[in-house]
């Protein structure tokens, strides 16, 4: 089921950013209206992927780091994004400063200022500037902010440089072996003509393979280019990613490193987002968009109804079946002793630990497999070639 954020006016004036999950925005719509909201902005969310709006998580993270050591020092807020602006690089976050910079300048409170440039600053990041400037600790929830951003930065990080390997290898690979069959085995197919001799099965293989591949490489690139936005076009569609992201959970390497990288997500977000005092029903909402997987994100929306119904959050998470024990423990520990964040900072340390060890081991698994495979495929082409050979030498010295 898709997700739509919206943003919404109480009839006390106040401003209220959130998502819901619904069939369509008219039934949204029809929500919020029974609930006495002045409907602002409404469309259908996209997952937190690290990048918003062409603004990297690492630059969110700096913006942040300096609104909170300006704010800290007493520095009035219209000054500190100007001179914040002046300095940042990203060419769509610094314009968006200046709008957030004009709109707070022109009366406007800063969180509402933020909330107007959705597509740069997420839920999470709004909600907590509203949280801070409600409790009046602007300055330590930016610092918050900006260590939460700077650690999320962080593990994407670790895992694309886990993945940047792997795929330059097989990338090479697949070069190296279309060079093979394209340019290098039609070469030898022109001089084994000429020996008027039966080829071995292998080489007949391989040079009926070259014959195809150059008569079809056209067509099967743009398959294959075709296959990728197809891929990337389903992903799009909630029944089809909610299959996909099951399936992720399931594979027998991968599945676990992606259940530990959004249990880290989900641990280190809830934990931010109470340590700043956004309410749990709004964190839990926050927290769901942020998961990276459908399932994990299903399975937190489901928690936070139950926590609406008056229920502990460690019990649904327990039923969904997606959180392992003891994670269900800690938290369950840190409701009990009114330690909630701290207990979730722990959880979100020792799976970052625990991503790390399970990349590092993925690699070197990962590393040898490839080579092995590369080895195969490219030694299997150099006998197919070189088998006539031998065997024409062979007729040759007899």
């Amino acid at each position: 089921m898709p997700a739509f954020s919206y943003t919404a006016k109480r009839s006390d004036g106040e401003t209220i950013i959130g998502s819901l999950d619904a069939a369509s925005e008219k039934i949204v719509l029809e929500s919020l209206h029974r609930q006495g909201l002045v409907i602002l902005k409404i469309r259908e969310a996209k997952p937190y992927t690290g990048r918003r709006g062409g603004v990297r998580m690492d630059d969110l993270a700096i913006f942040a780091r300096q609104m909170a050591t300006l704010v800290d020092a007493g520095i009035p807020l219209v000054s500190g994004l100007e001179a914040v602006s002046e300095q940042i690089e990203n060419r769509a976050l610094r314009e968006t400063v200046v709008k957030v910079r004009t709109s707070v300048e022109g009366g406007t409170n800063f969180t509402a200022a933020l909330a107007k440039n959705s597509k740069v600053f997420s839920p999470l990041f709004v909600n907590m500037v509203k949280a801070g400037e409600a409790s009046g600790h602007l300055a330590e929830v930016m610092a918050r902010l900006a260590t939460y951003l700077e650690k999320s930065a962080a593990l994407q990080r670790k895992i694309r440089s886990a993945m940047i390997y792997p795929a330059i290898v097989i990338l090479m690979a697949v070069t190296i072996t279309s060079l093979l069959v394209l340019k290098v085995i039609p070469a030898f197919e022109t001089i084994f003509s000429s020996f008027g001799a039966a080829l071995p099965l292998p080489t007949r293989i391989l040079m009926a393979v070259s014959r195809f591949a150059q008569a079809w490489f056209l067509p099967l690139l743009a398959l294959q280019v075709g296959e990728v936005f197809l891929f990337k076009w389903a992903l799009g569609r909630p029944r089809f990613r909610r299959v996909f992201d099951r399936w992720m959970l399931k594979l027998i390497i991968v599945g676990p490193l992606v259940r530990k990288v959004a249990i880290a997500k989900f641990a280190r977000t809830l934990s931010t987002l109470v340590r700043s005092g956004v309410q749990i029903l709004g964190a839990l909402e926050i927290v769901s968009e942020t998961a990276g997987n459908r399932v994990i994100a299903e399975a937190i929306l489901q928690v936070r109804t139950s926590v609406r119904e008056g229920e502990n959050i460690s019990g649904p998470l327990a039923a969904s079946g997606v959180f392992p024990p003891m994670v269900v423990r800690m938290i369950a520990v840190g409701e009990q002793t009114g330690r909630l964040d701290e207990m979730l900072t722990k959880v979100a340390e020792f799976y970052e630990d625990q991503v790390d060890t399970a990349v590092a081991g993925l690699t070197s698994a990962i590393e040898p497999l490839i080579i092995a495979v590369m080895g195969v495929v490219i030694g299997s082409i150099v006998l197919a070639i070189f088998l006539p050979i031998f065997k024409m030498s062979q007729l040759v010295s007899h």
